[in-house]
């Protein structure tokens, strides 16, 4: 019920204060309403799906991503702290997760690892760096892969690419990893590189300057780092 009161009267969540002082930002409801629209159209959540949420809430990774908007349309979410171990055990009950790319990769240093089939899963990662390696691993097991990019401030699923066993292997370019093919947001680069975004996904009604480092090449775009 308190996640459903967030759907009509909006939140405040803490950014992930890895560059800075970490700041609450509010979501109205209004914004969570494109934002979870969104996350569902890239994620292919249905009222059907089953998501396993092991992100902490108080982020927007945790609580934008995946659990809000299946919550709005009444599919099932599981919500538990995360356990590596767990997840490999637990995640052939679900259609649905969200990792962090370190979550992504200690689940990868399991034993169970080896003999885990991802086939029909929807693997969503983000709030960091995503590195070709974390992508590729996971979909070599058959999961569909979302590198995602998203801030509390916008998003969470903003700039996005979806893999699957079927395209070419993912890769870095020299000194960038990918954010995605896909925005679902308006979207300018400064003549200093720096990204900046607006859009019904935001928290601002203005154009945002999000302080990342980025480029467009080759149809996709890349993150380099913060300003």
């Amino acid at each position: 019920m308190e996640l459903k009161n967030i759907l009509k009267n909006g939140t405040s969540i803490s950014s992930s204060g890895t560059t800075g002082p970490a700041k609450q930002i509010y979501q109205s409801p209004d914004k969570i309403k494109h934002a979870n629209q969104a996350a569902r159209d890239v994620q292919k959540i249905t009222s059907t799906s089953k998501i396993y949420t092991v992100c902490k809430l108080d982020h927007a990774g945790g609580l934008l991503a995946q659990t809000l908007p299946a919550i709005e349309i009444d599919a099932e979410v599981h919500i538990e702290q995360f356990n590596p171990f767990k997840w490999v055990r637990s995640i052939k009950e679900f259609t649905h997760s969200h990792l962090t790319p370190s979550m992504a990769l200690a689940i990868t240093k399991t034993k169970a690892w080896n003999n885990l089939d991802l086939s029909n899963k929807i693997i969503a990662c983000g709030s960091d760096r995503v590195p070709a390696e974390c992508i590729n691993r996971f979909v070599a097991k058959g999961a569909t892969f979302i590198a995602n990019w998203g801030m509390s401030e916008i998003g969470p699923m903003a700039i996005n690419k979806t893999y699957t066993q079927q395209d070419a292997e993912a890769y870095d370019l020299p000194g960038y990893t990918i954010m995605g093919d896909t925005a679902f947001c308006d979207i300018k680069i400064s003549e200093w590189n720096e990204l900046i975004v607006r859009g019904e996904i935001c928290a601002y009604d203005d154009w945002f300057a999000t302080g990342d480092i980025v480029k467009f090449e080759k149809g996709c775009y890349w993150y380099y780092g913060r300003k």
